[in-house]
């Protein structure tokens, strides 16, 4: 089977041989929102088998071979176009999951780039129709406060949503804007005259009390949890996420036994106790714990660890291949984080336009 640093040797659209790494996983992604500007590409790349991509840190370019890839995690601001190619990965045996990021920063014009909010909730009622619930994952994210947005506003947009997607989704994913860690954020920001303020750890249990009180009280029951968090604020029913998380995989893929053999997961049928000679028998079947539930009689158990230990230290993501490309996003999120400058990102907008079937999302 696959493993994570897999290499296989593949042939370029221009003839030349190259050594691409094949990974299992593919995460589409944290640097740019392939989903709704590059899905065209992605799914085209998808088809000739590879595409390319340039390490950020020292500008070489590798390439990412498709052959092996049996699960992609999608993440967006606005994932209507997938859509349109989601019907292609049933046919090549690709499962997925959607982290739809979708907040609700209208009034302050955090989030110009974006289709309005109904709109975007409209998008993630359709793809829940088209993958299942819990194959789009809710994610408000990050969770900002300013001189205009306060942690009662902030509530107030969490339950505009939660209410319309209630019937819909089964978590919320969150994390609180954390400016100073990001220099660039932090530039973008003030540079637009946006006065953010700092989260505490005052105000992020503030806020994690009454979001849980609030999805109690409302009927929701969301699987609530932190992307990226440091802060322990399990007594709230608040969890430490996984956004390229294995047990969903498991859940969602079991059926495939090559992914389950990447993942090093056991499918195993329950079965009925044994009546103990010192013990009243009572039926109930026998399940190890940390047992992940598939069906009424099957269950999956993992046999190792498969985080990813390359990504920060309170990520509890597994390992994956990303494909995107910073300053590619032409959202042009105020707080952004991937884009280095909103012109670099218009530029390399404009690059992908010329050639948008090119190895490279910038052509």
């Amino acid at each position: 089977m696959a493993k994570s640093t897999d290499k296989i040797r593949i042939t370029l659209d221009s003839g030349v041989c190259v050594e691409a790494q094949a990974p299992v996983i593919v995460s589409a992604s944290r640097s740019t929102d392939i989903p709704a500007f590059y899905a065209d590409w992605f799914f085209e790349r998808l088809k000739r088998g590879y595409s390319a991509w340039t390490n950020p840190f020292n500008g070489v370019t590798s390439y990412v071979a498709y052959y092996n890839t049996k699960f992609i995690v999608f993440w967006s601001k606005n994932p209507r176009p997938l859509l349109a190619h989601l019907d292609y990965l049933s046919e090549r045996n690709i499962d997925c999951y959607i982290q739809y990021t979708l907040n609700d920063y209208e009034r302050e014009g955090l989030e110009k780039g974006v289709p309005p909010l109904g709109q975007r909730i409209e998008t993630f009622k359709m793809l829940v129709d088209k993958l299942g619930k819990g194959h789009v994952i809710w994610r408000f994210d990050p969770m900002i406060l300013t001189d205009k947005i306060s942690i009662y506003d902030l509530l107030e947009k969490v339950k505009n949503i939660g209410d319309q997607l209630k019937d819909y989704t089964d978590k919320l994913v969150f994390s609180f804007a954390d400016i100073a860690s990001y220099r660039k954020v932090k530039s973008n920001l003030e540079k637009n005259g946006i006065n953010y303020i700092e989260w505490d750890e005052v105000s992020m249990n503030e806020f994690a009390s009454k979001l849980s009180e609030m999805n109690r009280e409302r009927g929701w029951n969301f699987n609530l949890a932190t992307c990226g968090e440091k802060i322990d604020i399990e007594q709230y029913d608040i969890e430490h996420n996984r956004c390229v998380d294995d047990d969903l995989m498991i859940r969602f893929a079991y059926q495939d036994k090559e992914l389950m053999d990447f993942l090093k997961v056991d499918i195993r049928r329950i079965l009925p106790s044994m009546p103990s000679m010192f013990e009243e028998f009572d039926g109930k079947p026998s399940i190890p714990d940390g047992a992940i539930m598939l069906t009424p009689d099957t269950y999956a158990i993992k046999q190792k660890n498969n985080k990813d230990k390359g990504q920060r230290q309170f990520c509890g993501c597994i390992v994956s291949k990303d494909v995107g490309q910073y300053n590619t996003c032409p959202h042009l999120c105020e707080y952004c984080y991937a884009n280095t400058s909103k012109e670099a990102a218009v530029a390399n907008w404009k690059r992908h336009d010329q050639n948008p079937s090119g190895e490279k999302i910038i052509g």
